[in-house]
């Protein structure tokens, strides 16, 4: 009998240190003496989503999020000490403020060096069909993208190459601050840190990030649907959706003669992400030099947030960052004009040899831009879960 008391003791201490679920080996003073007495880790906040029952995409399948995991990914992303020389964190290219983008046209890294595009803006990031990450999807997941910007020799500076150290020495840097130790045991059930690790936990940080209380949303809890038009909208912004929900009724030569926009097609209600199968949009010039060719940029953040509560870009827009104002990125879709070179545009930004021409009223690009800007929200500028512990 004292046998099987001890083995079910044995077994039930196992279980609970099992996934970092254990805490009575984790030294919450440390971690509260660095980011304050009332840092959240027992208990910590909830990072489950709150996405409406409307919104169906989702490229985590509905796993669920782990709170202690995001915790420490919200430590991860906001911490400076995961690039070479201190200088740079996830963070300082994806700012709360501007819906997790930059707002630098290319981004910075280590020692002012520029990035090769953009960075993309992360709000929503998981309620996609597309789970690939990257303007060229290079990334299969998102849990195998956020390790590589640490380990890019511009961006964190963990490269190896170059003189740069490896993600060896990141690893021994994190495990020589005493909060990671405890944050790793927390989590994970082990204070040394691992790549793995840091991906999980940065992976369900930046999953979390999502952003469902726009006037849009408003609307579709009014009126049970996700297509309006919606009674809290005006007119002009009523117009803009039935614009951007309906396909371009187009003659033979490519040039728009009745219907709408049809923007629907590439960026589907309610989640309003790129759709899976996207080729490029005939922004096909590399980010810094307009003299350079790429068309490898099949992927874009979410419509949701592109603008903020004023009416204005979050960030520059496009892979090149070299679009300043949503009304460029109108005048670019009402005629493509691609290099001639570029033979893997959208084929819905063309007809057989020529290209699309909207011919958009001056109305109808004002009405677009107006349904635009009822897809941003306001709890992410400001929501403490992604806000910066330091």
């Amino acid at each position: 009998m004292k046998w099987c008391l001890f083995s079910f003791s044995l077994l039930l201490s196992v279980s609970c240190n099992l996934g970092g679920q254990g805490t009575s080996d984790v030294d919450f003073q440390e971690i509260r003496s660095n980011f304050g007495s009332d840092f959240p880790v027992e208990p910590p906040l909830d990072y489950q989503s709150k996405a409406p029952s409307y919104v169906q995409l989702d490229n985590r399948i509905g796993a669920a999020i782990d709170d202690k995991k995001a915790t420490l990914g919200r430590v991860l992303f906001y911490d400076k000490n995961l690039s070479f020389n201190n200088s740079i964190a996830c963070a300082s290219c994806h700012q709360q403020t501007a819906a997790f983008g930059d707002t630098s046209s290319r981004s910075i890294g280590l020692d002012g060096g520029l990035t090769g595009r953009q960075s993309m803006r992360l709000a929503n990031l998981r309620f996609s069909s597309e789970g690939k990450m990257f303007w060229d999807e290079r990334a299969l997941s998102l849990n195998d993208q956020v390790t590589q910007p640490i380990q890019d020799h511009i961006e964190m500076g963990f490269s190896g190459l170059q003189g740069q150290p490896g993600m060896i020495s990141l690893l021994a840097k994190l495990d020589s601050i005493p909060y990671y130790n405890e944050l790793f045991s927390w989590a994970f059930g082990n204070k040394s840190a691992s790549e793995a690790f840091i991906a999980e936990a940065l992976t369900d940080f930046v999953s979390s990030i999502e952003s469902f209380d726009s006037k849009y949303d408003q609307g579709v809890q009014a009126s049970g649907t996700i297509n309006g038009p919606f009674p809290n909208f005006t007119t002009e912004e009523n117009h803009g959706l039935e614009l951007f929900l309906t396909p371009a009724q187009l003659n033979s030569s490519g040039i728009r003669t009745g219907g709408g926009i049809g923007c629907a097609g590439c960026h589907s209600p309610p989640e309003f992400s790129i759709g899976a199968g996207i080729h490029n949009n005939g922004v096909d010039h590399v980010a810094g030099d307009p003299s350079g060719f790429d068309t490898t940029n099949t992927k874009s953040p979410s419509l949701r947030d592109v603008l903020n509560s004023s009416g204005t870009p979050n960030t520059p827009m496009m892979h090149t960052g070299d679009f300043l104002e949503f009304t460029t990125i109108i005048e670019h879709y009402n005629e493509v004009i691609p290099d001639v070179n570029n033979t893997t545009m959208d084929p819905r930004l063309a007809k057989g040899p020529s290209v699309v021409k909207m011919e958009l009223t001056t109305s109808e690009r004002e009405d677009l831009e107006s349904f635009v800007m009822t897809l941003t929200g306001s709890a992410l500028y400001s929501d403490v879960r992604w806000s910066s512990p330091f």
